[in-house]
């Protein structure tokens, strides 16, 4: 099924890109609303995208999701469902080369199968875009085959494909290696996060010439834009925000092995300690939660648990959507975070971030986020629960000052080399 929400854009065009011919794209993110879960890093790197390709003079939107109904309502695109990709390897496998047969015209898919749709709209787009995410490593095999088939449907129909905003890996396993490797070899344009996801890249083939390292595609989502608040929270001369100011923690589920009920006591207990440090009380916002305020589910279970064993008083959020996520990150006067996106969002506005790590994966993107912005405050999870979590967090909000300065220093080029990237982005698209 093809949906379209009918909707008015308030995105600027510029038609020097367009040549006076519509430009049509198809565009895949990790995104819709499935059981009223909202993932809002998700859905910031797909928005960044679709706002960007419009102000460059992109047309018309198919977006892949796996709610399209919801996608078609929140960002005025046309939305299908995902090709799909379920079951044992093999069958994945299996599933891949039925979809890479129907691109080439032989008819292995039925009329309702998902995947000829996506075929079908790829057939009658001028190109292909894989937005941002981190779904490109082994931890989430289904993602690597989504975008592996897609790639694949463009490449065999002679579509431009840009691949942007990637994390890889760390974690991939021979097949999946391949896989990605094919996808990316065959991009006319990838663009990835991190110095380790640049240096895979390579190691996969991606000529460097085609390849950038980049800042995340979200990074200044909603900036300048009036729906976003005035300035979006990203004015480095306020001070760190609000007149009355917050310590903002967004916490995964994801402990990576570390044992709960120890992990949210110790949590509980170094965020004391920075509330006490900072002189300003708590907020828990979630970027993956319910969006019915009568259901705690994803994040918001762990910040319940954590918040109850506070002795600190602290306000439990609801998720929002990317635009006021971003705004919220931006005006804390401290972030303490274990989610990537809060940290994405913060640091380009020069607020301090403690940015906790569970795992290699975790850690590579939360290097990559706070790194572009010359901050170093990534810690291990299971330290930031103990004994020494309140003085290792304290230490990243005593450097609050050179922090702000570094980013106000970084910011005019970083928002330069944002809407260059873009640029090369819809320039590659156009062929």
């Amino acid at each position: 099924m093809i949906l379209r929400h009918n909707g008015r854009s308030c995105h600027p065009v510029d038609s020097s890109l367009g040549g006076g011919a519509r430009m049509r794209i198809v565009a895949i993110g990790d995104v819709g609303v499935v059981d009223g879960m909202m993932h809002i890093g998700d859905e910031a790197m797909f928005e960044a995208m679709v706002d960007a390709l419009r102000d460059r003079g992109v047309d018309e939107v198919t977006a892949i999701s796996a709610a399209p109904e919801d996608t078609a309502a929140r960002y005025d695109v046309v939305a299908i469902g995902r090709i799909g990709f379920t079951g044992t390897r093999a069958r994945m496998h299996e599933r891949l080369e039925a979809v890479r047969s129907a691109a080439s015209g032989t008819p292995t898919l039925s009329g309702g199968d998902p995947a000829a749709a996506v075929v079908d709209a790829v057939a009658g787009a001028d190109a292909v875009v894989i937005a941002g995410g981190g779904n490109l490593a082994s931890n989430w095999p289904s993602h690597v085959f989504e975008r592996a088939a897609l790639g694949a449907i463009a490449e065999r129909l002679g579509r431009p494909l840009v691949v942007s905003g990637q994390t890889l890996g760390p974690w991939l396993d021979a097949p999946d290696r391949a896989l990605v490797a094919e996808l990316l070899r065959s991009a006319r344009l990838t663009g990835v996060r991190e110095p380790a996801s640049l240096a895979l890249a390579g190691e996969l083939g991606v000529p460097t010439e085609r390849l950038a390292g980049n800042r995340d595609d979200a990074g200044f989502l909603g900036v300048g834009d009036p729906r976003s608040g005035a300035g979006a929270g990203l004015d480095l001369d306020t001070g760190g925000g609000t007149a009355e100011p917050y310590v903002l923690v967004s916490l995964s589920l994801h402990l990576g092995g570390l044992p709960r009920e120890e992990t949210v006591r110790g949590l509980a207990s170094t965020l004391d300690r920075v509330a006490d440090r900072v002189g300003a009380p708590v907020r828990f916002h979630p970027h993956f939660g319910s969006l019915d305020p009568a259901v705690e589910a994803g994040d918001e279970v762990l910040h319940a648990a954590v918040r109850d064993a506070m002795r600190s008083p602290a306000e439990l959020l609801q998720p929002g959507d990317a635009r006021s996520a971003a705004k919220l990150a931006r005006g804390a006067a401290m972030l303490v975070t274990s989610r990537y996106h809060p940290a994405v969002f913060a640091t380009a506005a020069g607020v301090p971030v403690a940015a906790l790590s569970a795992d290699d994966y975790t850690a590579v993107k939360l290097r990559g986020a706070t790194g572009w912005w010359d901050q170093d405050g990534v810690i291990p999870l299971g330290l930031a629960a103990s004994d020494e979590g309140g003085d290792a967090l304290g230490r990243i909000w005593d450097r609050r000052a050179s922090t702000r300065s570094a980013a106000l220093a970084l910011r005019e080029r970083a928002m330069e080399e944002s809407a260059a990237w873009f640029d090369r982005v819809a320039s590659a698209l156009r062929g």
